[in-house]
Order: structure tokens, then C-alpha cells, then sequence
């Protein structure tokens, strides 16, 4: 028996047959259906005829004969046209109007698949030459019978091809299709704690992705628990996609690897039906382990009204602790899945999720961010975070992040969150696959998972309390200090105020002509005497106070030697230009470090004591962040003079030989 390595070899080179018509990232629209088409065929073989004669009995009979059909097939799926693979090739003059006949002949739910590749597309461009004669011929060279590849055996050549065809077009496969390199330590690290639960015979598992792009994160976490755990047990895979193409190709996936595709949904043309974050296909239902790598700095404009319509159900709906900026919506994911999460009575789940550097400090105390934050770990469900290396994904170099999420943390990690800095733990590969210069290779892997295991402190494992991560933001306010004058400049200015168009004719004569009889460019630095000698000049003209109030502060100008302004009650009014932030640490006394760090230095500050969280009601907001690159800082010293003079003379030496050369 050819193992499936020969026969990936032996699809992929089919791909030559499409060279010249077909760009190189095109070469999947074509073979990945085709392979679906041929499995499937292969596996109805053997009760193709059957299907047949039980179609042709009850045909006009019963109205809906889609479960005898499937129960005949002996699998959930079944085919009623004439043709097959085999005899397709019997009438090349005929093929492309009998191969349409033969994919109309599918089940539903396989016709279901192949609009969503939309392969009719590709059919047409098929049709051209014989190009669909010799992809047919050349396909039929390879046994994908079921007593020739199993289910298992099936998915890893599935799995070979997307891979191989991701990385043939990664300027795009970023977006479905994260490096099973990266999923291969999420798995790992998502299964560590549970592995004693993992044993026990055919257990029962259920997983779950909201984005489950091509599959690979499903597929990934179902074969490890196989291969490394427990080969009996019974795992549900369980996702949503938005984009069709990628949607087909997941349920492809789970169809030849008989897992169930039903449980794969989305795929629709209507964003708001497909996404996961406008319509959730799997609408109260609750997962062992979720694992997700979403889009990330990606708006969710699309989605907006149906998330904000959402969010105002407060914890009754997925989005209660708030709403990011529309500009990136990985913590929306986060949340939702967070909402799938069995409660702990029930057994309780564990969640892995690939994030970028913005989750972790995007948004002031009191954001949408910081309070998505906030809520993570003030619940506790932050057990670890995983900084990866840079350039590990295809498109794009950045540095990523695994966040881990559970509502039954072991005894000796709540209220505790680890962060391990992985950032070094890569190997180079052999060619850069777009942005994918760096891989995780199995020694790097361990290194990792035997950081997570061990617990401990050190250089590259930190561990911290939840709070640790908590400031509390208070507002400090400095006097408002003025001088008033009436100039030619100001008086010009003042005609286009918006405030002053709105006001009455004859308010605004009296006082444009009030303010042209005080004393031009004259400066005073008290506002009463400024407001008095205005009033004098009105010579008792009467008008609204508040109108004269905002021409008086039309005619101010900061002044850091005037008066201090004062409010109806005589308290000193604030500044806005000079209000102030600052961030104090959670459990230090706001006024202590007001007293040290600020008072110093500005004598006239005070804490404004009316901004006060929403939730403690204590003076400042409360804030969180996670400042992971911070924490794992190496001061490196700079380089002497003498190494960096030694440089830039060898450089210099160089050149000249150079220009010698010239």
C-alpha cells in the first residue's frame, strides 16, 4: 500500500497540468475540489449500485428519500447520477455536461460544499482543452479507496495538500491558515493539565473554533488527543467560518476525515449570517475547549450594530464587560468564547486563543479594552500567556501571543496568571515562506511546555498575582490662572464666534462698543476688574449674564503669573489644558503617591475626587494591563567608544579598497 506521503506527491504534481492557465495561488480552487470529488467517489463505490436501485425504486414514491439513500451508502452522503469517476472518461466530447450531471447527483449537504467553493468557476475554465479530461485521468491513478487510505490517513493528505498550497500562496494564507507548528504548542500546552481526564475510556470531548478557517485548529487538537493520549476517545469538532471558500474547505475536511460536517456552519454570502460575531451559529450551546486564532487588527464595522445591540444586554449577552475600539476585534472573540465555556460545576473549560501585542495594554483605564481586561481577571480565568518568536506566521512578521483561559484552575495557580516568554525558542527554516522566516521546532516546543509544567520563576517564566496587573487612574487638576485684555485682534475675532452670531443684535452692539471704550491692550490680572470696568463702560446696558460671562473669557489669556479663577463657591477652577494623568499602582494609597510624586513638583495640583470608578466607587479609575515585554527587560549596556570607533575605522578601510577598485 502506497502510504499517503506518495500519494500527496502524486496529487500535488497534478497541479502541473495547470500551469500557464492558473496562477500558483489558483491551483487549490481546482485540486482541493477535485480530491474531495475523488474520495467521496471512492468511498460510495462499493454501494454506488445499490444506492442506484433503491433511488430508482422509490423514485416519484416517497418525497423525501434522503434517508434511505444515506442509510444505503452507509455513510451520510450519497450520489444518484449514472456516472463515477471511472466511466466519467468513457465520453470525453461529453464530459463537462456529464461531470455537472454527476455533481448534481450529491446529496445536499455535498452540493452544499462545492457552491461554497464555488467550483462552477473552475468548471468553465476546466472545460477549455482537456484539461478537465487529463486532471480526471490523472486523479484516477490514485487509490483513495477506503481499504487503501482510511479516514485517518485520508485527513493527514487533506491536511498535506493545504498546507503545501498555503504556502505556495502565502500572501494570503495568514488569513485561513495558521502554521501547525504554532497549533502544535497550543494543543500541547491547552492539554497538559487535562491529560489524567483525557485517559479515561472513550471519553467524551467537544471543541470548538469561531473561526475556524480551514479547519487545521480542530483537526490539529483532535490528533493529538489521539495520537498522544487516548486513541479511544470520542472528540466533536465543532466551528464557524465566515469566508466560503475556506468554510468548503473545512467541511471537506471533517467530511473525509468522518468527523461530522454538519457541525462546521457558516460559509453564507451574507456577512452577517457567517459571522461569528453577528450571528452565532451555535447559539447556547457550551464546549470542553475552545481554540481560535481570529482575525487580528481587523475592524468589525460589519458587525456592528448586531455586537452594540448585543452589548446592551449587559452579561446576559456575549459582550457585557465592553466592546473594543471598531478598528480590532480579537477581544470580541475572546469574550464569545468565553461565553462558550461549561461552568465549573459542570466541569468547566479551558480556552486557547492566538492574540497580536495589542490585547494585552491597548485602551486607558476605563476603555472597552482595559475593561474587557479587567473583567478576564478579576474573574480569574487568565491561567497563562505565551509570548511566541516573531516571523512564525505567513503573513505576517510580528510578534503573537497564546492566551489561556480556565474557569478550573488547579489550586496553586488562581488568582495567579504565568507569563513565559518564548520569544528565542525557534529554529530558522530552510527558505522563508512569505513572512514565515522562524518555526517552532520539537526541542523549542518542549522547552515551552516544560515551562508551563514547572511553574516556577525564572528567566524565562514569570509569575504574578491578578492584581499585579491593576492600576487605578487619577486626575489631577491645576488651577486655572488668567489675565484679561481687549485688543484690536480679539475684538476682529470675536464677530466670528459661533456663541456670539447666536446672540441678539442689540446685546451685541452694546457690547462690542462697551468693549472698545476700555483701554486697548490694557492687561489686568484679577477677572472681577476686568468684568467691572466692562460693566462701567455698558453704561447700564442690560443683558444676559451668561452672554457677557463668555465674552469675558473670549477676552482671557492663560497666564501662569495671574490670579488664580475661582468657581460660585470659591473653590480654584481646573485647567483643562493642564489636566494630568497618572497611573498609580493598585494597592498603594492614591494620596501617598500624590504627596511624593506629584506635589513636589507642582505645589498647586490637587486630585480631582469626583472622578471615581464604576464599580468601587473609590477616587480614580481602575485600570489593567498587561505590560508583558516589561517584565522579561534585560538592561544591555552600551557598546565603548573604543568597539564602536574599531567599527566604523574597518568600515571606513573597507570602502576605500572599494574605491581603489573604482
Amino acid at each position: 500500500m502506497e502510504n499517503f506521503n506518495q500519494k500527496t506527491s502524486m496529487i500535488w504534481n497534478i497541479a502541473d497540468i495547470l500551469r500557464g492557465g492558473w496562477k500558483q495561488h489558483e491551483y487549490q480552487d481546482v485540486i482541493l475540489p477535485m480530491v474531495v470529488l475523488k474520495r467521496l467517489d471512492s468511498i460510495l463505490a462499493d454501494t454506488k449500485s445499490k444506492v442506484l436501485e433503491k433511488h430508482n425504486e422509490y423514485k416519484g414514491k416517497i418525497q423525501d428519500l434522503d434517508p434511505i439513500l444515506k442509510r444505503t451508502a452507509g455513510v451520510p452522503f450519497y450520489n444518484i447520477s449514472d456516472y463515477d469517476f471511472k466511466t466519467l472518461l468513457g465520453e470525453p466530447k461529453q464530459l463537462a455536461k456529464n461531470f455537472k450531471q454527476y455533481i448534481n447527483g450529491y446529496s445536499k449537504n455535498i452540493q452544499d460544499i462545492f457552491e461554497k467553493f464555488d467550483f462552477n468557476k473552475q468548471l468553465e475554465r476546466l472545460e477549455g482543452g482537456d484539461l478537465l479530461f487529463y486532471v480526471i485521468q490523472e486523479l484516477n491513478k490514485v487509490d483513495l479507496h477506503p481499504s487503501s487510505v482510511d479516514n485517518y490517513q485520508m485527513g493527514h493528505v487533506f491536511e498535506e495538500l493545504l498546507r503545501k498550497f498555503s504556502e505556495m500562496s502565502n500572501e494570503t494564507a495568514g488569513e485561513h491558515y495558521t502554521p501547525r507548528d504554532v497549533i502544535g504548542v497550543m494543543a500541547e500546552l491547552l492539554f497538559v493539565p487535562d491529560v489524567k481526564d483525557l485517559k479515561k475510556p472513550h471519553v467524551i470531548k467537544k471543541i470548538y473554533d469561531p473561526a475556524c478557517g480551514t479547519g487545521g485548529m480542530l483537526s490539529v487538537a483532535k490528533d493529538y488527543i489521539l495520537e498522544n493520549i487516548n486513541k479511544e476517545a470520542d472528540i466533536f469538532l465543532y466551528g464557524q467560518e465566515l469566508n466560503s471558500v475556506t468554510y468548503a474547505m473545512a467541511k471537506s475536511d471533517m467530511l473525509i476525515k468522518g468527523d461530522n460536517p454538519d457541525l462546521i456552519r457558516g460559509g453564507e454570502k451574507d456577512h452577517s449570517k457567517a459571522s461569528t460575531l453577528s450571528n452565532d451559529q451555535f447559539f447556547g450551546e457550551v464546549y470542553d475547549y475552545g481554540l481560535s486564532n481570529p482575525p487580528y487588527g481587523v475592524d468589525w464595522k460589519k458587525d456592528k450594530d448586531a455586537v452594540e445591540r448585543e452589548a446592551t444586554k449587559g452579561y446576559a449577552g456575549r459582550f457585557g464587560a465592553g466592546t473594543p475600539r471598531i478598528s480590532d476585534g480579537q477581544l470580541l472573540f475572546l469574550q464569545h468564547l468565553v461565553s462558550k465555556m461549561k461552568p465549573e460545576k459542570d466541569g468547566g473549560s479551558r480556552i486557547g486563543i492566538v492574540h497580536n501585542g495589542s490585547p494585552l495594554f491597548t485602551g486607558d483605564a476605563g476603555s472597552g479594552e482595559s475593561e474587557i481586561r479587567r473583567w478576564i481577571l478579576e474573574k480569574d480565568l487568565l491561567e497563562t500567556i505565551v509570548a511566541l518568536p516573531d516571523q512564525l506566521f505567513y503573513n505576517t512578521g510580528i510578534n503573537t501571543y497564546l492566551w489561556f483561559i480556565s474557569n478550573r484552575k488547579p489550586a496553586n495557580r488562581k488568582g495567579k496568571v504565568h507569563l513565559i516568554d518564548a520569544r528565542k525558542f525557534y529554529k530558522k527554516t530552510r527558505k522563508s515562506l512569505g513572512s514565515k522566516r522562524h518555526e517552532i521546532d520539537p526541542d523549542s516546543k518542549n522547552k515551552i511546555v516544560d515551562l508551563y509544567k514547572n511553574f516556577e520563576e525564572g528567566e524565562f517564566s514569570k509569575i504574578f498575582k491578578t492584581t499585579d496587573f491593576a492600576y487605578r487612574q487619577i486626575t489631577i487638576e491645576r488651577p486655572l490662572k488668567l489675565n484679561f485684555s481687549v485688543t484690536e485682534e480679539k475684538l476682529n475675532n470675536l464677530n466670528s464666534q459661533s456663541f456670539f452670531i447666536k446672540a441678539k443684535q442689540e446685546d451685541r452692539n452694546s457690547i462690542i462698543s462697551g468693549l472698545k471704550l476700555m483701554e486697548v491692550d490694557k492687561i489686568y490680572k484679577n477677572k472681577e476688574s476686568f468684568e467691572t470696568d466692562l460693566i462701567i463702560h455698558l453704561n447700564g446696558t442690560l443683558m444676559s449674564k451668561g452672554f457677557r460671562e463668555k465674552v469675558i473669557d473670549f477676552m482671557s489669556d492663560r497666564d501662569e503669573d495671574g490670579m488664580v479663577c475661582l468657581d460660585k463657591d470659591g473653590n480654584p477652577e481646573s485647567d483643562s489644558e493642564l489636566r494630568d494623568y497618572e497611573n498609580v499602582t493598585y494597592e498603594m494609597d492614591i494620596k501617598e503617591y500624590f504627596n511624593k510624586e506629584v506635589k513636589p513638583y507642582v505645589p498647586d495640583a490637587w486630585i480631582n475626587e469626583s472622578v471615581r470608578d464604576h464599580k468601587d466607587g473609590k477616587i480614580g479609575v481602575v485600570g489593567y494591563e498587561i505590560p508583558f515585554t516589561r517584565f522579561f527587560y534585560k538592561y544591555e549596556a552600551p557598546r565603548s567608544l573604543e568597539e564602536i570607533e574599531k567599527d566604523i575605522e574597518e568600515v571606513e578601510n573597507e570602502l576605500l579598497v572599494l574605491l581603489k577598485q573604482l
